[in-house]
């Protein structure tokens, strides 16, 4: 195991250790007290089948006489069998604790690696989720966490138990007679090596039977999110056909994983049942010879099947770690991702995320923002956004429009910090934003997608993300702005209306408007719309706008639109091709001019123009 999985396992079990070695002491006590039973059996019968109450346990010897001195030997068995019980119960009672402080321990751990995982995992950039499939990153945070759980709540003390049976029988049994105690221990390193090498083996083949079910995860992900669209195509046979290909895979691959578990069973049983039978055949000769009594042969036997099934089952323990060691793996990969640099962290349960960088600064809520010759392209890719350049200043409203492809929504991107831009190329209230602490950055923001995410809650708390604990009178404030006022009071229950999972009993309109609202409640430095008034109707458009109008001065906005009604009344325009600034001016300027944007205008009956004049013809890619 590599280091970083070392420190990562330290650190997961750090505060726990304590509970794991008191359990393991517990276990330990718990089978010492079981050893004792063949013991205290072995005297049993050598008192009936020996010299009487000279074969047995003294002190056992020296109560039965006084207690049954008619029947000593009945005497004497009874008390072996009161013993036996008491015995039992202490063994019982060390076997609760045990149970108790590993459940408690691991339950423990395991909620702080769930916590823990699922935080980083918040605070991954957008880079990182680009080139992760959903289903692996759940898969991840599900099954690779209960399969450390597992070990963690199980196999972990019975390691600790095995060890122990071993250490202590192994002297017990060469006390007995050492001749028979190397018989006994014949057959245990070829069991030892072949779970050694079902360990090795079983590692490989649980990773491929992990990657197996993480394919089908993100195959049935995928399915049930775009269920609306692969009914709308008929794309049922298909999909199904896919989701049986990867379901075979992981048939195929699961099928390989039960067969070599198979073979080391049935080959470790009989390896197992071979050295009980070994020990019989010798001891039953010994005993013949008068070398070993009644009572040693079977507490040997007894011994040998106490310790040589542990070491058997060390098999299984190693598939759980095989198991727990891939996942852990895993996990380690997520957790060594680099986070956003920010300063805020989580609960103390959860890995705070990494510091800012030395000088990150605080956003200062002015709503200024500059691009200086800013170029970026995609990790992998050609440039999407091309020596582009602009300023906003506070309060100012910018429109920006483009065919698809231009670059727009990447620079919402770059503006959210989703991406870093080359350094000093992108600012925001005149500090570089790879400078900027992201937390701050996104405090002072709101966005607004085409798209938006709702989630499967109430209107109301759909509404409260964007400020919890915003008054009734700003909410019905935000909610007027919107234009949702009419729609929410439309519904039976009214806020109190829970929508489906992403607002599917929603309109495209009524999402737009309820994510609008949403952003509009946190009352940002900057409101960032990226074509978010596309699903809405002319007179609520025309309502939106005269709401944020009222704003300017007090807000920056930035409107990314492809219908002009939108971004006609701004104080600046942008218009974007292939990721170059092709114009940039207000409505009126740029209507006048030869250009991308007097071609836009004629096509959305904005300019009552036949003249035949040149303009610039836009270049149509792909969705950026």
């Amino acid at each position: 195991m590599s280091n970083t999985l070392h420190s990562h396992l330290w650190a997961l079990t750090r505060g726990y250790r304590h509970r794991f070695a008191a359990a393991v002491a517990a276990m330990a006590l718990a089978s010492l007290l079981l050893l004792s039973v063949p013991l205290i059996a072995k005297y049993a019968l050598d008192v009936v089948m020996e010299d009487g109450l000279a074969s047995g346990i003294p002190l056992l010897a020296t109560m039965a006489a006084a207690l049954t001195p008619e029947h000593p030997l009945l005497g004497y068995l009874s008390l072996s069998g009161v013993l036996v019980v008491l015995v039992t119960l202490g063994a019982g009672v060390f076997h609760y604790f045990r149970g108790r402080l590993t459940a408690t321990a691991s339950e423990a751990l395991i909620r702080r690696l769930r916590t823990g995982v699922h935080a980083h995992v918040e605070h991954l950039p957008a880079v990182w989720h680009d080139r992760m499939d959903t289903g692996d990153v759940v898969q991840r945070c599900s099954s690779d966490v209960e399969t450390l759980r597992v070990f963690f709540s199980g196999d972990l003390v019975e390691i600790g138990r095995a060890l122990i049976l071993v250490a202590v029988l192994l002297p017990l049994m060469f006390w007995l007679d050492w001749a028979l105690a190397l018989v006994a221990v014949a057959l245990m390193p070829v069991i030892f090596a072949c779970a050694w090498v079902f360990f090795r083996r079983v590692q490989f083949v649980f990773k491929a039977t992990d990657e197996a079910e993480a394919e089908l995860t993100a195959c049935l992900q995928e399915n049930l999110t775009g269920i609306r669209v692969v009914r709308a195509f008929s794309r049922q046979p298909f999909e199904m056909e896919r989701f049986g290909g990867y379901n075979a895979a992981f048939r195929n691959r699961y099928q390989r994983l039960i067969s070599l578990m198979a073979v080391f069973w049935s080959g470790s049983d009989l390896l197992c049942s071979a050295q009980i039978g070994l020990v019989l055949i010798v001891g039953g000769s010994f005993v013949a010879d008068g070398r070993l009594t009644v009572g040693d042969l079977f507490a040997f036997l007894t011994w040998v099947a106490m310790v040589i099934w542990p070491v058997r089952q060390l098999g299984r323990i190693l598939t759980d770690a095989g198991k727990a060691s891939v996942s852990l793996v895993r996990l380690a990969e997520v957790l060594d991702a680099a986070v956003e640099e920010q300063v805020r962290s989580g609960s103390p349960d959860t890995p705070p995320a990494r510091p800012a960088s030395a000088g990150a600064a605080p956003v200062a809520g002015r709503g200024a923002i500059e691009a200086r010759g800013l170029t970026f392209a995609y990790p992998g890719g050609s440039p999407v956004l091309q020596n582009l350049s602009f300023r906003v200043n506070p309060g100012q409203t910018l429109g920006i429009v483009g065919p698809p492809g231009s670059g727009k929504s990447t620079l919402v991107r770059l503006l959210l910090g989703f991406y870093d831009p080359p350094p000093g190329t992108l600012l925001i209230d005149d500090v570089p934003i790879e400078r900027v602490d992201r937390a701050s950055l996104r405090d002072q923001l709101a966005v607004v997608l085409q798209e938006p995410f709702l989630y499967s809650r109430s209107l109301e708390e759909n509404l409260r993300i964007g400020r919890e604990d915003a008054d009734p009178a700003l909410l019905t404030t935000s909610m007027d702005d919107a234009a949702l006022t009419e729609t929410v009071a439309a519904f039976p229950e009214g806020l109190a209306t829970r929508i489906g999972e992403r607002g599917v009993n929603l309109s495209g309109g009524q999402r737009q408007r309820l994510a609008l609202a949403r952003a509009l409640l946190r009352r940002p430095a900057v409101l960032i719309l990226d074509d978010s008034l596309s699903a809405v109707d002319a007179h609520t458009e025309v309502h939106v706008l005269e709401r944020l109008a009222r704003r300017r001065g007090r807000q920056t906005t930035l409107i990314v639109a492809h219908r002009l009604s939108a971004v006609r009344d701004a104080d600046q325009i942008l218009v974007l091709g292939e990721g170059r600034l092709l114009q940039q001016g207000r409505h009126h300027e740029l209507a006048a001019a030869a250009g991308p944007y007097r071609e836009l205008c004629r096509q959305q009956g904005l300019l009552d123009d036949d003249d035949d004049e040149d303009v610039t013809v836009w270049r149509v890619g792909d969705e950026d």
